[in-house]
C-alpha cells in the first residue's frame, strides 16, 4: 500500500521563500504557516501591520495540507457531549461558536474568491447500527429546540437523499460542507505573500526569549517582535517544546481512492455528495472529491510516548482501514485506493481549542488545539487572534475560557491516554461486530 509523505494536497511550492537569515525586527512575529497563522498574518497585514511569519517546513505541510476537507461546525467531542458536560448554556454557546467558525470561513472564501472546490453540502453525522439511534435522536431534538443548525434524518429521510447504503439515519449539519484542504492553503499563503507579510520558510524557531522586546531565535537568524503568535497546533510541544502540559499530538490517517467510475458512482448513490462522518467514540470520515475520488479514514488514532510526533507509516493499521472502507461501501468492491496518508492534530482533554497568552505581559498570544476540526475554526481563530493582539479581542471566544487540568507527565501521560482512548476503541469495536 502506497504511503504518501505528506499527502495527495500538497507539494513544496515553486516560489519557496527564503529561511530567516541574520538579525531582524517586526511589530509581530507568527510561528507556523497553517490556517491560523496564514489567516492571521492576513488580518494584521491589512491592518498597516509589519508582520513576519516563520515555517519549519513550507506553509501548509501540517495539518492544513493533510486534512480530509470537512468544513464542520462540530466542536468538541459533540454538541450532546458539550450540553452534558458542561450544562445547556455553555453547551448552545459553543455549538454556535462551531455555526459562526463555518460561516466566517465561507464568508472568507467568498469575498477573497478563493477556489478550493469549495462544496458547501453539508455533513452527516451518520449511524451504521440501530444502537446509535437513540443518542442521534436527541441530540438532533436538543439543537432543534435551542435553534442549532442540524436536522434529524431517519432511515427514510437518508434513503431518499440517496445516500450509500450502510449509512442508515443521522444528523445533518446544514452549514458548511468540504474543500480542498491544499488549494486552500496555498490560496491563503499566495494572499498573505502578496500582502506583504515577510513569510520565512524551512526556519525552525529554536528560541522564545523575553527582554524588551521578545525575540524569535532560529539557526540562521533572529527576528525581535513586541508581540508574537504561536499557531503551531500539534507541533507546538514536539518542536517548540511549548504547552506540553495541555496538548496531545495526536497522529490521524487518511486515503484517497482512484476515480469512481461512472457504473460505481450510480451504484452508491450520494447525488448530494454531503460529508459524512460516523456516530462512533472514534469517528470514521468520508467524502468525494471534485474530480470524484473517495477520500476516508480517521476511525484510529496514535500518541508517541514523550510527547514526540508518531510514526505515519504503519501498513497494519492501513489494511484495517481498507477493511471498513470496504465494509461500509460493498458497491465499491472493486475500487482501487491509491494511498494512504496522515498528520497529527492536537487533542486537549476536554476537546475544546485553546486560545489566549501564555505570559502575564499578554505579548505571546496562542490559537491551537483543534481537535481535529481545524478548517473553520483554525480560519476563523486566526483572525480572531489578530484582532487580540491589536486590543480588540473577540466577545465569541470568551466561550472558549475555562480551567484546563494539566496532563500529567510520563509516563502518566501515555497511561491517561491509553485511558481515555482504550474505552472508546472497544465500545467502537462492539459495536463494529453487532454490524458483521
Amino acid at each position: 500500500m502506497q504511503f504518501m509523505d505528506v499527502s495527495p494536497w500538497v507539494t513544496q511550492p515553486d516560489d519557496l521563500m527564503p529561511s530567516l537569515k541574520g538579525v531582524g525586527r517586526a511589530d509581530v512575529v507568527i510561528i507556523g504557516g497553517g490556517y491560523t497563522g496564514l489567516s492571521a498574518a492576513l488580518r494584521l497585514r491589512e491592518q498597516g501591520v509589519d508582520v513576519a511569519l516563520l515555517e519549519k517546513d513550507y506553509c501548509g505541510m501540517g495539518a492544513s495540507g493533510r486534512n480530509a476537507g470537512h468544513l464542520t461546525p462540530t466542536i468538541g467531542k459533540d454538541v450532546f457531549t458539550c450540553i452534558k458536560t458542561f450544562g445547556e448554556e455553555r453547551g448552545v454557546a459553543l455549538a454556535r461558536f462551531g455555526d459562526k467558525a463555518v460561516e466566517f470561513t465561507q464568508d472568507f472564501l467568498r469575498d477573497r474568491d478563493i477556489d478550493c472546490d469549495y462544496a458547501p453540502t453539508g455533513n452527516i453525522i451518520a449511524g451504521v447500527h440501530g444502537d446509535q439511534y437513540p443518542l442521534l435522536e436527541q441530540s438532533a431534538a436538543i439543537a432543534r429546540k435551542v435553534g442549532i443548525h442540524m436536522t434529524f434524518l431517519d432511515e427514510a429521510a437518508m434513503r431518499g437523499r440517496g445516500l450509500p447504503a450502510s449509512f442508515r439515519f443521522g444528523i445533518l449539519e446544514t452549514v458548511g460542507g468540504h474543500l480542498h484542504p491544499g488549494k486552500y492553503v496555498a490560496a491563503l499563503r499566495r494572499l498573505v505573500i502578496a500582502a506583504g507579510v515577510r513569510v520565512y520558510e524551512n526556519s525552525a524557531v529554536q528560541a522564545i526569549t523575553e527582554g524588551p522586546a521578545l525575540k524569535v531565535c532560529t539557526a540562521t537568524g533572529e527576528i525581535s517582535a513586541e508581540k508574537v503568535l504561536i499557531a503551531t497546533n500539534a507541533y507546538t510541544g514536539p518542536t517548540l517544546g511549548l504547552m506540553q502540559n495541555r496538548l496531545l499530538p495526536v497522529r490521524v490517517s487518511q486515503f484517497m481512492t482512484a476515480p469512481l467510475s461512472e457504473r460505481q458512482l450510480a451504484a452508491i448513490g450520494w447525488p448530494n455528495r454531503e460529508g459524512i462522518y460516523t456516530a462512533h467514540e472514534l469517528l470514521e470520515n468520508y467524502r468525494l472529491t471534485a474530480d470524484n475520488r473517495l477520500i476516508g479514514g480517521s476511525k484510529w488514532v496514535h500518541y508517541a510516548f514523550g510527547n514526540r510526533l508518531a510514526e505515519g507509516n504503519r501498513p497494519a493499521l492501513f489494511r484495517r482501514l481498507a477493511g471498513v472502507f470496504r465494509r461500509r461501501f460493498p458497491e465499491l468492491h472493486d475500487l482501487e485506493i491509491l494511498g494512504f496518508w496522515g498528520g497529527w492534530i492536537a487533542v486537549t482533554l476536554d476537546f475544546l481549542p485553546l486560545f489566549g497568552v501564555s505570559d502575564q505581559n499578554e505579548r505571546i498570544h496562542y490559537s491551537l488545539g483543534y481537535n481535529g476540526h481545524g478548517v473553520a475554526q483554525a480560519t476563523m481563530m486566526g483572525a480572531a487572534s489578530a484582532d487580540a493582539i491589536m486590543g480588540r479581542p473577540w466577545d465569541e471566544l470568551a466561550v472558549l475560557q475555562r480551567r484546563l487540568w494539566p496532563l500529567p507527565p510520563e509516563p502518566l501521560r501515555w497511561l491517561a491516554y491509553q485511558a481515555l482512548i482504550k474505552p472508546l476503541e472497544w465500545k467502537d469495536a462492539l459495536l463494529d461486530r453487532k454490524i458483521g
